[in-house]
């Protein structure tokens, strides 16, 4: 599967792509994410976890901290992510805040796991190969 980076300006661009996230029998949620090698797991906003139908509160509480090195709570659920249409169960996080990011984030552990990643800055684009599919 190859995607484009996400254009933000003349100088700007990102490896952001679109994924559906489902939540048991919730109605998919479309969501682009920063494909993020330096990210440990892969963390969605809060607000995106509400609307399928979470209660975050239940999931698995961890902490993080950023780049700020602020050391914020998160909660751990299980979900389905789609990519490219095909679906992988995972176990991401959900934070508050991460919001006015406009992106959530895919890491090691639920994407970098199930998919050979290569980052191409100069044309623009990212190549996924499932592990586990020929």
């Amino acid at each position: 599967m190859k995607f484009k980076y996400k254009k933000y300006s003349s100088e700007i661009i990102r490896p952001i792509i679109p994924i559906d996230l489902v939540y048991k029998n919730s109605p998919p949620i479309t969501y682009e994410v920063l494909v993020d090698s330096g990210a440990d797991i892969c963390i969605f906003d809060a607000e995106i976890g509400e609307l399928l139908g979470i209660n975050l509160e239940k999931g698995e509480k961890k902490e993080v901290g950023g780049i700020t090195g602020v050391s914020e709570t998160y909660y751990i659920h299980p979900i389905t992510i789609k990519v490219g249409g095909w679906p992988y169960n995972i176990k991401a996080g959900f934070l508050r805040n991460i919001a006015k990011l406009g992106y959530g984030v895919v890491g090691q552990k639920g994407f970098f796991d199930l998919f050979s990643v290569k980052f191409d800055y100069f044309k623009q684009e990212i190549e996924l190969k499932e592990k586990n599919r020929k």
